[in-house]
């Protein structure tokens, strides 16, 4: 084979290092154990670190800028002045003190809204735009090009978010004033990636996944006019347009702007950019970045069909004018299996996580570059671990595929109508109007982390542990009732993760030791990996459950997650489709549900915060997700008898645009995180009545600050003007696991207190107030 050009590239790389070091640089500062300068050092070192490994590892293309100390839109916004006046920013660029008090929130000042991005378990803090007066504060871009070829000789990829993906992302405009938006933004926009120009930049990589939703085609003439002002503020640089997590929208349009280079996303995209790439072709002008190695997941990639299809787009795109990448991001993967010393070899040879990705490209480059042969050992070696994955003696269970197919075709439904079930449910249980609850995790604290440390280091018995464990629960039963909540919970301390608890107890899943992922700030998760059928073994969580109900004679909600949640909060097997998997987990839950309501429990929550997560970025793709999603929720919970109830919850959920999906859950209660929207859920609810029990989040729990009686009083005023006191219920928005003790018991205080006022007021028939 001759010599070819076809280079490598990386479009982002985890934040959080090998050893979450950036996650304890963050805290340490926040706790005020260390100083902004030592904090600023720190994440200095974590960042360099981050680039060598990317340049030692061979790519071509090494992107700077994608780091963050918090989250890339949050970046962005503060770049371009865009800072809520209730946070009291005066002008210049914005002080860290400001900057996280955005995403955090600080005492007078709730944060900003936090919402999934795009179809994804990360969670970015939305822009508000009302009142913004842009204006360049700060190039971050310039400020880490200049770093790594300062420091490291790295002729970096500066990684900017794309102007129209940011204001697509933000809030507090109408749909009518996009235009105005962007004749608003653009003049700092440009500044922006005109100094990089000016700079000698060589590449610049602008990420547009917006252009990957269902876009009016009438919108693409925005994106084309913000890009020719690209283009004349910047006409040295090149310009990779950058897209991912699906196929785009508009193909013709999109290759047609006035860029250097598209990145698609040939994994989660790969049918549609595929069938694009054939009807249409591919710009002669262009590079193509293919989205080749799977960025949102963890198992290695067929190496050989990878190969193949490269060179049969090398029939339309030259392999001069191809960039391999990862499909995305690799922000949604660990950063490196070195550290699984525990796994099953089998299972650690069939994974890749970002280093691991980085290596499979530079490989893929290779063989292209010097030919197959180059490579053939490592070829070898990648196949045998897929194969011995198939091998594997857990890889499928006859009696779990029996069970699916025994449940194919039939429609699981509750024995009787909601209105009979709610009747039924109110007797047994003798609620009080707005009844009050929690969503069911208390704070882990460093006890509580100290103690799991050491059962699982064999430290202590599992007696000891357990025995550690009941105590925290007698502990927290006592205070609510002290608080004065009505439906209580055992608050999951026995528990690291809501999925990785119930993956560790059920058959198919497997554990990593170093595994983790952002989620938010410097929140991050280890989700489990789905590797074989999924089979409920025994009891999960009735002995704990069962334990805080002998305790009180106060309902104790079980706690329980849901199978949509338990599947999109994983790394899934690719083997089967993801509808199967969760038909796999929902029979293992149906079983818990079923022993737990055997031992007497009569409330039980199964929560499903990641069921929009999954939802398809494309509209015409989204009913089959929610039939199937619902379908799975129901086989789940629908087997219980009538005076049972079941709750669920959800996070981030824009409720207007899956309001029958929500319905058909036929859940008894569900509650929804609202508060950081600032009411918003309200004017939906009034467009689309919801006729079962409900509660809106009337605090924010992700921020530190205490909320005082009067706000949670007006958001339950609000709630109460489109939603039945008598399916009310008043809850926060979600659980309470990162909070401090003393915060959680304020807040559940006052909450409690705010129920109390409306409570009162609707007894002696006042109503709303004028």
């Amino acid at each position: 084979m001759g010599t070819t050009t076809i280079r490598s590239s990386s479009l982002g790389y985890p934040r959080i290092g090998a050893d979450r070091e950036w996650k304890k640089a963050l805290e340490a500062f926040w706790a005020r154990k260390t100083s902004e300068v030592e904090l600023l050092a720190q994440l200095e070192t974590i960042r360099l670190n981050h680039l060598r490994t990317q340049r030692d590892k061979g790519i071509d293309l090494v992107p700077v800028g994608d780091f963050s100390l918090y989250d890339h839109v949050l970046d962005l916004a503060v770049q371009l002045g865009v800072v809520p006046e209730r946070f009291g920013h005066t002008g210049g660029p914005v002080p860290l003190s400001v900057y996280f008090a955005i995403a955090r929130g600080v005492q007078g000042a709730t944060a900003s809204e936090m919402t999934k991005w795009f179809n994804t378990n990360y969670h970015y803090i939305v822009p508000e735009l009302e009142g913004a007066k842009p204006a360049l504060l700060e190039n971050r871009p310039l400020q880490a090009y200049r770093e790594a070829k300062e420091k490291l000789s790295i002729e970096g990829k500066p990684v900017v978010l794309g102007l129209y993906t940011f204001l697509k992302l933000s809030k507090g405009y109408k749909a009518e004033q996009l235009d105005e938006l962007v004749d608003q933004f653009l003049p700092a926009y440009l500044q922006l990636i005109r100094e990089l120009d000016e700079e000698g930049v060589q590449w610049v990589q602008i990420d547009e996944p917006i252009l990957s939703v269902s876009l009016p085609k009438a919108e693409m003439k925005r994106v084309a006019r913000i890009y020719e002002e690209v283009r004349r503020a910047a006409p040295r640089v090149k310009i990779l347009l950058q897209t991912y997590f699906e196929g785009v929208e508009h193909y013709e349009e999109t290759v047609a702007l006035p860029v250097d280079g598209i990145g698609l996303d040939f994994v989660h995209g790969y049918v549609r950019n595929k069938k694009h790439l054939e009807q249409f072709g591919f710009p002669a002008d262009k590079v193509l970045g293919v989205g080749l190695i799977d960025g949102r997941n963890i198992w290695r990639s067929d190496l050989g069909a990878k190969l193949a299809f490269v060179n049969e787009l090398a029939a339309q795109v030259p392999l001069d004018r191809q960039i391999l990448q990862p499909s995305c991001s690799l922000l949604h993967v660990p950063v490196t299996t070195s550290r699984e010393k525990e796994l099953d070899p089998v299972l650690k040879q069939a994974l890749a996580y970002a280093d691991e990705k980085l290596e499979e490209i530079v490989l893929l480059v290779r063989a292209l570059r010097e030919g197959e042969a180059a490579v053939a050992d490592e070829l070898l070696v990648s196949r045998e671990a897929l194969e011995a994955l198939e091998a594997h003696p857990g890889r499928v269970s006859a009696g779990v595929r029996a069970s699916v197919a025994a449940a194919d075709g039939s429609e699981p439904a509750r024995s009787k109508p909601f209105a009979e079930r709610y009747s039924a449910q109110l007797a047994r249980w003798n609620l009080p109007v707005l009844p009050t609850t929690t969503i069911g995790s208390f704070p882990q604290t460093a006890d509580v982390r100290q103690a799991r440390r050491k059962w699982r280091s064999a430290e202590w018995t599992e007696e000891q542990y357990e025995a550690f464990v009941r105590e925290q629960i007698g502990l927290w039963i006592e205070r609510q009732e002290q608080i004065g909540l009505d439906v209580l919970v055992h608050g999951e301390f026995e528990r690291t993760d809501m999925v990785e608890f119930f993956g560790e107890k059920l058959n198919g899943f497997a554990f990593t030791a170093n595994g983790w992922v952002q989620s938010y700030g410097s929140r991050c998760v280890k989700p489990p990996v789905i590797y074989g059928d999924v089979e409920h073994v025994k009891a999960m969580t009735v002995a704990e459950t069962a334990y805080a109900q002998s305790l009180t004679s106060q309902p104790v909600k079980g706690m329980l997650t849901g199978p949509i949640t338990i599947l999109n909060w994983s790394f899934v097997r690719d083997d089967l489709s993801r509808e199967q998997v969760a038909n796999q987990i929902a029979l293992a839950l149906r079983e818990e549900v079923e022993l737990l309501e055997k031992a007497g429990i009569g409330m039980i929550q199964v929560d499903e915060p990641a069921l929009r997560e999954g939802l398809p970025l494309k509209d015409e793709d989204g009913p089959g997700y929610l039939e199937w999603a619902v379908r799975a929720f129901k086989l789940a919970t629908s087997s219980v008898g009538e005076s049972t109830q079941i709750h669920t919850h959800m996070c981030y959920c824009e409720f207007h645009d899956m309001i029958d999906s929500i319905r058909a859950l036929d859940a008894d209660v569900i509650s929804i995180e609202t508060s950081r929207s600032h009411g918003e859920m309200i004017p939906a609810l009034e467009r689309e009545p919801y006729e079962l029990g409900i509660g809106l989040g009337v605090y924010d729990i992700h921020s530190p600050r205490v909320p005082p009686v009067p706000e949670m009083v007006s958001i339950i005023d609000s709630a109460l003007e489109v939603l039945d006191p008598a399916l009310f219920w008043v809850n926060p928005d979600c659980g309470l696991k990162t909070r401090g003790v003393d915060e959680t018991v304020a807040s559940l205080t006052n909450m409690v207190e705010a129920a109390k006022v409306v409570r009162t007021r609707i007894a002696a028939g006042g109503g709303q107030p004028a």
